[in-house]
């Protein structure tokens, strides 16, 4: 399995970077290698948003698709994603919010393992490269939109 955690302040209102982070209609705007964003079965209470999402990723014909549930907690500000299908085997990150001053602190964790061994080997070397690149689309998206 591989792991990771990012920490970051981001320039804008802890609501706005939620708004953002839930659209994932718009990734393919700004998240890279991501071809296409879907959202269904969407219900919302007064403490969660919960919806389906698919991802596809990846270059023009070499490409896979990720179905996951999404689970939004407005009292802790914390949005939780685990995998329904697709190439892994487990996913779980775990999104949580902060504000700091008027910015906010945005704390990211990651566990995945790919369905396909030799897949998941590869994947464990580019994983951190990879993850920090759309970390800093997050950030720099968040930048041009609000501050």
């Amino acid at each position: 399995m591989s792991s990771a955690t990012i920490k970051k302040i981001i320039p804008c209102k802890k609501k706005q970077l939620i708004e953002m982070v839930l659209d994932i209609e718009k990734y393919p705007e700004f998240v890279p290698w991501c071809i296409e964003g879907k959202v269904y079965e969407k219900s919302e209470s007064s403490d969660l948003i919960v919806f389906k999402g698919d991802l596809k990723v990846g270059k023009s014909i070499l490409n896979e698709n990720f179905s996951s549930l999404v689970t939004y907690y407005k009292e802790r500000d914390k949005i939780i994603v685990s995998n329904l299908d697709g190439p892994l085997k487990n996913l779980k990150n775990e999104w949580k919010f902060k504000e700091v001053n008027n910015a906010t602190q945005l704390e990211f964790v990651i566990d995945f393992e790919l369905k396909n061994p030799i897949l998941n080997e590869i994947m464990k070397k580019s994983f951190e490269l990879g993850l920090n690149k759309i970390a800093k689309a997050f950030e720099e998206r968040a930048t041009k939109l609000f501050k």
